[in-house]
């Protein structure tokens, strides 16, 4: 379907309160938009929703017309899997809202929210949720994903802090799924993925946040292999308050790095540490990064959790060209240690980037089966970025990409973060992200979406009845 009948489409706009955005309307751009600019799809309408009676009938009016659905929260989808051609999105964005409760140390957001709004409502009371790494991530699809970022270490991944969600099913049904209602679905939504129904709300337990003592040490790229010998040994036998992941990156312009560095080629790691901070011990904790050689810029600060947060979203704003794949990795071997050097070096535009964030500390005192997250046995979530501004570089950054992934993927654990899937992917690496849990989800989805209505995701299939 490339549009929607005139009759039926004034019927969806006089039952939702959100926007219908067709073609034909002025903002369509702007309203198809995401946040990888290498996707560039045309949905035949983008219905947004302020609340769960706009998403029951933006559900029941894709059912009746049999057009396929997508659903969009902050639109981050790598792959852009919230965006369908001749299809119809379901846009949370009008859902943006927090509400905190300090009593019972929870704090519930809106399914359309981004991790900014989360972090700003909750840092007023002292608290926070462990969420990503940049404001402007969809509250959403992280935790559907699994969700890891500063505050792992610490307090685990997000869905280790996910209380309770509000859903609506295919079949337009209401339900809150926790450890006590709908438990089965609990249990899949905490990693599955957007593949058993609108999630309209999240709640989430809440941790002692505030101040957080803020580290940016960079090398340059030509030491990347000593670094990384030293790293792999140092962070997982730090405390769990002191996080760290590393980075191959080009220096950006600006604070807080001197002039005479900007535009270099460097390995560097970016710490958050949630340890006291009295009597100078975030640079006593971080004294050994001298070890593995003089670092080329080392800079220490307190920093209220937001701005930590906020740190990067200047500099990979909205509409850049995107193209990324992961992986999960239990060791950082000396063999891939020289392919993160090989392609370091080979870094093919200012933002291009690799990524190891650890995924140790508080997320390994969960249970293997607790959570459909797999890789609770990983040290380490990777990603290779291929990141610019101009479509002309879109297939240089893709070659880099796939390049230092297959390089690197046959020193990895298989499989990898579901949010790191991208673009050309296979469905056995659905299957290989999931590991032993894959049919369990299959079987929650064929009890709560038998026809895979929800199939514009990183699919499990329903399995047979």
């Amino acid at each position: 379907m490339t549009s929607i009948d005139a009759t039926a489409l004034a019927t969806l706009r006089d039952t939702v309160r959100g926007p219908v955005v067709t073609p034909v309307d002025t903002g369509y751009d702007e309203a198809r938009s995401l946040y990888n600019a290498m996707i560039d799809r045309r949905p035949a309408a983008v219905a947004g929703c302020v609340d769960a009676a706009d998403v029951r009938a933006v559900l029941a009016f894709a059912q009746e017309s049999g057009i396929d659905l997508a659903v969009r929260g902050g639109g981050h989808s790598g792959p852009g899997l919230c965006m369908i051609d001749g299809g119809l999105t379901l846009d949370l964005s009008p859902m943006r809202w927090v509400r905190v409760d300090p009593g019972a140390g929870t704090v519930q957001a809106g399914g359309g929210s981004q991790l900014g709004d989360l972090d700003h409502a909750t840092h007023t009371f002292g608290r926070g949720v462990p969420a990503g790494i940049m404001s402007t991530t969809g509250v959403g699809g992280l935790t559907l994903g699994g969700g890891h970022g500063h505050l792992t270490r610490a307090y685990g991944l997000t869905i280790d802090s996910l209380v309770a969600a509000d859903v609506v099913l295919a079949d337009g049904t209401f339900v809150t799924a926790s450890e006590q209602e709908h438990p089965d679905l609990f249990w899949a939504l905490r990693g599955g993925g957007g593949n058993f129904g609108v999630v309209t709300s999240f709640t989430y337990r809440l941790h002692p946040v505030d101040t957080v003592g803020v580290a940016v040490t960079v090398w340059p790229v030509e030491r990347t292999a000593e670094v990384l010998r030293w790293y792999r040994e140092f962070l997982p036998a730090a405390p769990d308050e002191l996080n760290g992941f590393f980075a191959l990156l080009a220096v950006p312009p600006g604070p807080p790095f001197p002039e005479e560095i900007h535009g270099q080629k460097m390995c560097g790691v970016i710490w958050c540490y949630t340890g006291d901070l009295a009597d100078g011990r975030l640079e006593e904790t971080l004294a050994p990064v001298d070890d593995p050689a003089p670092p080329a810029f080392h800079f220490t600060s307190p920093m209220p959790y937001p701005a930590l947060q906020s740190m990067f979203d200047d500099l990979i704003p909205k509409g850049l060209q995107w193209y990324w794949r992961g992986d999960f990795f239990d060791a950082i071997s000396d063999q891939a240690i020289e392919v993160y050097e090989k392609y370091g070096r080979a870094l093919p535009t200012a933002l291009s980037t690799m990524h190891l964030y650890p995924v140790d500390g508080a997320a390994h005192r969960v249970a293997p089966t607790e959570t459909p997250w797999a890789y609770r046995d990983a040290m380490w979530s990777g990603v290779v970025a291929g990141i610019d501004p101009d479509p002309a570089n879109a297939e240089r950054i893709r070659q880099w990409c796939i390049d230092f992934w297959t390089e690197l993927h046959p020193h990895s654990m298989g499989g990898a973060y579901v949010n790191f899937l991208g673009q050309e992917e296979s469905t056995d690496r659905v299957r290989s992200t999931y590991r032993d849990s894959y049919n369990r989800l299959s079987e929650v989805k064929r009890h709560y979406d038998p026809d895979n209505f929800f199939h514009a995701n990183q699919n499990i299939t329903p399995a047979a009845a």
